[in-house]
């Protein structure tokens, strides 16, 4: 069998903001499918463009690609490839993924490449809707859906194993010709392999001191311990990668994976990627009783966002902090009630700010993120918004995230936005939009208005940040970002 290539894209920053874009996300999903084809007998290589050299910049209009030059990506391509697998890990990269798909065809147009979704990220895009765009790029074939079961067979069709007139049958595949919607979620997660992380460039990572979580000790690794989320929020492309369906592994299994990684790798530090990790308050109670029947000590945060009201008591919170969590993020989205009904988003306020004041007594950093600009949202909306910003601040929310809406494809709105040029204009910066001005004077202003009350409300807690920055360890979000956006200016001097 020949072997088959994964290739992680460049980092993407647009240079005019460096604060909500250029975030980090270690590839999980690519090194899940790595592990799976591993797991199946099949000679795998990884080539990650970014990490591989983090702090190389190019510029290419608007954008900086950090991360190797295109020909280096194909110098690392061995002549006896077979396949390539190229992961389409968010739609801010799209632009890097564009430019090796074109420079893998224009040098290697016979070698197979097959673009594959992240089915497991809000950041990323549904290929459903964009296929199009790949296909006119020159790429052979997408693989939606999740690809630890279908990436194996996939390979094992193009390598000549199976029946090459079986392929327009595989679910989840598609080509200029066809597409086949993925049929099924797995469901029992604990038999999948542990992500493959020998294959990619850890210290390079860890060395860059900036993550998408705060990264506070000097290695850390991201987790998935669940898969997708019940809710139809209607700015959000998991509903149409997940099919509003939720699946989670084990405890014990996801405290093997932990404990192995303090084993194998020495990190002690996690950062939780699921889309909801608590949705089950049983389970959530039963991975800390686990870390702490087992005696391990780490520290784990959940990085990228979780449904508050599925963390059903302050009880759990306290266990939670035991086990060595640090740092929750939630949601509220926006503080008007009409843009939640909106949006699809229930969300319960008192029960927000309980957890908030409990989180602040048993040591864990809280962040909010808002959205701004959902379709329909007016003046008044954004003034509720302000004012529950003010109030969480006062109730103790250690930081804030503010992102501009824009359309993923695969999201609801998808199709009530115009203007952008490219996918990579689909950040949480959207320039493009007639109304972004407006908007991004409102979210500086709003900035600003926080760390005012912060100061006021909660001045210690100004000071411990400044010091954390200082001394690059991090324990929130807005204590990492002004130092990540001071290095990739650094790198893009």
């Amino acid at each position: 069998m020949k072997p088959i290539i994964l290739i992680n894209p460049n980092l993407v920053v647009q240079r005019n903001d460096p604060f909500t874009t250029g975030i980090i996300y270690m590839p999980i999903g690519l090194a899940y499918t790595a592990a799976a084809l591993r797991a199946a007998g099949l000679p795998v290589q990884v080539i990650d463009a970014f990490a591989e050299k983090p702090r190389q910049a190019r510029r290419s209009e608007k954008f900086t690609l950090m991360g190797l030059h295109d020909d280096e990506v194909l110098a690392r391509i061995p002549n006896d490839a077979g396949l390539v697998f190229l992961f389409a890990i968010n739609l801010t990269n799209h632009i890097a993924n564009e430019n090796i798909l074109r420079a893998i065809k224009r040098q290697r147009p016979d070698l197979p490449v097959v673009i594959l979704e992240n089915t497991q990220a809000v950041t990323a895009y549904a290929l459903e809707h964009v296929r199009s765009v790949f296909f006119d790029t020159g790429a052979d074939y997408v693989l939606t859906g999740e690809a630890e079961r279908q990436a194996p067979i996939l390979a094992r069709h193009l390598g000549g194993q199976n029946p090459p007139d079986e392929l327009n049958q595989l679910a989840g595949l598609g080509s200029a010709s066809f597409f086949n919607p993925p049929k099924e979620f797995i469901q029992d997660l604990d038999s999948l392999p542990i992500p493959a992380w020998d294959l990619f460039p850890l210290e390079n990572y860890w060395n860059l001191r900036f993550a998408h979580g705060p990264q506070h000790d000097n290695r850390y690794l991201p987790l998935l311990t669940s898969r997708g989320c019940p809710y139809p929020c209607r700015f959000c492309v998991v509903p149409a990668t997940n099919g509003q369906k939720w699946r989670a592994r084990s405890a014990v299994n996801v405290v093997d994976e932990m404990e192995y990684y303090v084993n194998i790798f020495g990190v002690r530090e996690f950062h939780i990627e699921d889309v909801d990790p608590t949705i089950s308050d049983a389970r959530i109670r039963e991975i800390c009783a686990e870390i702490i029947r087992r005696g391990l000590k780490i520290t784990w945060k959940i990085v990228a966002g979780t449904k508050v009201e599925t963390i059903r008591s302050e009880e759990t919170l306290d266990l939670m902090a035991r086990a060595g969590c640090r740092y929750i993020s939630i949601s509220p989205e926006t503080g008007s009630p009409r843009v939640l009904k909106l949006m699809r988003k229930p969300f319960d306020l008192e029960h927000a700010v309980r957890l908030v004041r409990r989180m602040n007594q048993v040591g864990i950093r809280s962040q909010a993120c808002f959205v701004l600009g959902f379709p329909g949202e007016t003046a008044e909306d954004l003034q509720m918004t302000w004012d529950l910003v003010r109030d969480l601040t006062r109730k103790g929310v250690d930081e804030i995230a503010l992102f501009i809406i824009t359309p993923v494809p695969g999201s609801a709105i998808f199709d009530e936005f115009r203007g952008y040029e490219s996918l990579s204009d689909m950040n949480f910066t959207p320039t493009w939009r007639e109304d972004y001005a407006d908007l991004s004077k409102f979210r500086l202003r709003l900035y600003g208005a926080f760390l005012l009350w912060k100061l006021r409300y909660h001045p210690f807690k100004i000071i411990r940040q400044a010091w954390n920055f200082l001394r690059r360890r991090f324990e929130t979000k807005m204590e990492m970002v002004p130092y990540r956006a001071l290095m990739l200016k650094w790198f893009d001097r």
